[in-house]
């Protein structure tokens, strides 16, 4: 049995958990009349399989059960990935502080009293059905936005800050800003490296002040020649989490944004690019393989571009525009 067995636009599934046949029965007969699809489990064991096997969109539990109590079905359920976000109704003849308490630690989200009065379980399940549809479609929403930013190769992850203690916490993180944190700092999930909480705790002061936030650029030398992992701090989520952005970029991809920024033929960006990181006309003319003649008539064709004069005028303008694309140039 699968979820893929129920009709679920035509009927919701309901999974029954109790192990007397006469409440079982009495409630089976109510909800199937009012359209549900009625799984029953007479004790914890067989509980547990058949909401692994069936996903039910609530489960109504007895809490008082031999062997496995309904307390620990709940927990087991709510410890299971494929079945944490199913709401569980606790059916139970004990009212005592403790054992409500109890129900919801147990993560239950409501509870009704023996004996069972089935038009008010009926309105109860409403309830928490509706609001575990909204709470699935959200989170369907995210995780489609998240995947999206990682198939552009915009690794993303939320962070929460503590503006009182200064406390971060990673809420959230895409499979690529994983990848990402791990290649360069060896980092295990949810772990935040201490140079960007230090980068973050300064911009994000920045950021409540009206000022732009600086980008922080990670580098790191690999087979294929230095890239470069650039973090940029994004707006807040509807949550109030920070949203950060995680952008891998090697040496040609800053050539390239210096092409499209500038409109520079392919050599002019290599030259304003080894110009911006300091090197001589000489130094530019050995890396490229041209004298150090071409490689000033090139500079010169990049001041007429950029409406420079000079060297250190035409390497500020690449870096500032580079900024704004939240890339920079590796030293």
């Amino acid at each position: 049995m699968n979820d893929a067995l129920f009709d679920r636009s035509q009927s919701a599934v309901v999974l029954i958990v109790d192990d007397v046949p006469d409440n079982l029965s009495v409630l089976h007969d109510a909800l199937d009349e009012a359209g549900y699809t009625v799984l029953v489990a007479t004790n914890g064991e067989s509980a547990l399989q058949r909401a692994v096997q069936a996903l039910p969109d609530v489960v109504l539990l007895d809490a008082v059960m031999p062997g496995m109590d309904g307390f620990e079905v709940a927990r087991r359920l709510k410890a299971h990935p494929a079945t944490a976000q199913i709401p569980i109704i606790f059916m139970t003849g004990l009212t005592e502080t403790e054992h409500v308490v109890a129900a919801f630690a147990a993560g239950g989200v409501d509870y009704v009293t023996k004996p069972i009065r089935a038009q008010e379980v009926l309105a109860r399940m409403s309830v928490h059905m509706s609001s575990a549809r909204e709470k699935r479609h959200e989170q369907t929403q995210a995780t489609q936005a998240r995947n999206a930013l990682d198939a552009f190769g915009h690794a993303t992850m939320a962070i929460r800050l503590d503006d009182t203690t200064r406390a971060v916490r990673a809420v959230w993180q895409t499979a690529l800003a994983r990848q990402l944190l791990h290649d360069y700092f060896g980092v295990a999930l949810a772990q935040i490296p201490e140079v960007v909480l230090d980068w973050l705790r300064t911009e994000s002061s920045l950021a409540a002040s009206g000022r732009e936030p600086r980008s922080l650029p990670i580098h790191r030398e690999t087979s294929t020649g230095p890239r470069q992992l650039v973090f940029a701090l994004q707006q807040r989520t509807g949550d109030d989490d920070l949203l950060i952005v995680m952008r891998e970029v090697s040496d040609a991809a800053v050539v390239d944004a210096m092409v499209q920024a500038f409109k520079l033929t392919l050599r002019e960006a290599e030259v304003l690019y080894w110009v911006a990181k300091g090197k001589t006309n000489r130094d530019i003319g050995d890396i490229l393989g041209s004298s150090p003649a071409t490689v000033k008539k090139h500079l010169e064709r990049v001041y007429v571009k950029l409406g420079v004069e000079t060297r250190t005028a035409a390497a500020n303008l690449a870096m500032g525009r580079l900024r704004q694309l939240n890339l920079s140039v590796s030293s």
